[in-house]
């Protein structure tokens, strides 16, 4: 085997592992980075950008929808292979503008998971390679499902990536991405099903809102399938059968493809991470303050795949830099996040940030609930938006915002004012005095508190 050494090896080309590298190089470092798939990362290639792409098209066919009869006449039909090719102008560049910028910056590329032999060394691509530091970034991947046929289901790359949209699709899991591709598959024309073993959608979120949203998604032809257990797929001449166990009973349905949308977890299992002695847990490499690994000094883990807070790419970065802080000056730099805003880009979407409202009553005395439909306020009512509702939570006794949940039109930029107002400690009255365009979806903040 051939031999290579490097200060830092970075394995994983998103967000998190090009800022390591980029930083680590510039400061004189001989730096090599690892990529199984497409230099560049879930999010730009196969992730959060393509997907919006698709939702930016859905957005006319809902406001059309809701306008229909008040000023525009028809409502817009999607053209599915249309789309992608526009989706693909997008995403078509970036595997090689990616691998060309690290190039230049003269880091070695590597077209291979890597594989530990021992703390220190790693073997990929036939090489053995040493290295000072391994920084750990490779984030997360579809959760496995075994059942009886799971080798037919498809992935959420598959969704992003098919040149035509079967008529009948089921989504096995009502989390962000199961909702979030549901919408727009239903809005293309699709007839769409979901299946989850739990209760409810999106367990993450406000457990109103979400019932608000699942209400609408009904409205949509969205058909929902909750404590619902999985026993088999089969694939037939034209067609998918699922079964599934619920309330003691096997049922069936037929559909046209089947799309595993059950959770994300950490992209992990090909490092061999054993032989590295890096331990790590279900939610990715157990890493101290200075996303150092707890168990092995000389790696380090950033982006999704660490253990600490969202798997959220704005973090992603933030990560990165935390973890090139430290490599390059040693442990000076601890992570610290902020309260930090997520959203389902579903139409209307849903979004949150801070406590939820059992978080918030276990943290403090007294909590101030404010929870309203606003879809009677005027910019509901201006584009004749079927749903759009808020539940704030407020300290009675410091007057701050704790928490905010809002579904509706725009929420995923409305409630970024709230997670500045929360950071920065406003109270109901500093909002409240602020002036905002009127009017827009900013100035409603000030009525919600």
């Amino acid at each position: 085997m051939k031999e290579q050494k490097y200060d830092v090896f970075v394995i994983g080309s998103g967000v998190a592992g090009q800022a390591v590298a980029e930083a680590c190089v510039e400061s004189g470092l001989k730096v090599a980075i690892a990529d199984k798939r497409e230099y560049g990362g879930t999010c730009s290639n196969r992730g959060c950008d393509p997907k919006k792409i698709l939702l930016g098209a859905t957005e006319l066919i809902e406001a059309s929808k809701n306008l229909e009869g008040k000023g525009i006449q028809n409502v817009p039909k999607l053209n599915w292979k249309k789309l992608m090719k526009f989706k693909e102008s997008f995403t078509r560049t970036i595997p090689k503008s990616t691998e060309k910028k690290l190039e230049d910056l003269g880091i070695d590329m590597y077209h291979q998971s890597p594989k530990f032999i021992n703390e220190n060394t790693l073997s990929v691509e036939g090489k053995t390679i040493q290295a000072d530091k391994i920084v750990i970034a490779t984030g997360y991947e579809p959760r496995e499902l075994n059942f009886k046929g799971s080798k037919h289901l498809k992935t959420s790359d598959d969704f992003l990536s098919q040149k035509k949209l079967p008529e009948k699709i089921t989504f096995i899991g009502g989390g962000y991405v199961g909702m979030e591709f549901a919408h727009i598959a239903s809005r293309a024309g699709a007839q769409v099903t979901i299946i989850d073993s739990g209760k409810r959608i999106l367990k993450a979120f406000d457990t109103d809102l979400a019932k608000e949203l699942t209400t609408y998604s009904k409205d949509l032809g969205i058909e929902f399938i909750f404590n619902a257990q999985i026993t088999g797929l089969k694939k037939g001449t034209k067609n998918l059968k699922v079964s599934f166990e619920k309330k003691g009973k096997i049922e069936t349905l037929k559909t046209k493809a089947v799309f595993n949308t059950a959770g994300r977890v950490p992209a992990i299992l090909k490092l061999q991470l054993e032989k590295g002695n890096v331990t790590f847990n279900e939610n990715g490499i157990e890493t101290n303050d200075y996303l150092q690994s707890t168990s092995n000094a000389n790696v380090y883990a950033c982006g999704d795949v660490s253990d600490k807070g969202l798997p959220l790419t704005p973090l992603s970065g933030k990560e990165g830099n935390v973890v090139a802080t430290n490599i390059i000056e040693g442990n000076k730099k601890k992570l610290e996040i902020p309260v930090t805003p997520s959203v389902v880009f579903t139409l209307p979407n849903l979004a949150s940030v801070g406590y939820s409202e059992e978080e918030a009553k276990s943290r403090y005395k007294s909590v101030v609930v404010n929870y309203e439909s606003a879809s009677n306020w005027f910019n509901a009512k201006r584009i004749n938006a079927p749903v759009y509702a808020y539940k704030l939570l407020l300290n009675e006794r410091t007057k701050t915002i704790v928490g905010a949940h809002l579904v509706g039109p725009d929420a995923g930029e409305t409630i970024n004012l709230f997670a500045l107002a929360i950071n920065q400690g406003m109270t109901v009255k500093q909002i409240k005095q602020t002036i905002f365009t009127y009017p827009s979806w900013a100035n409603d903040i000030k009525s919600m508190v």
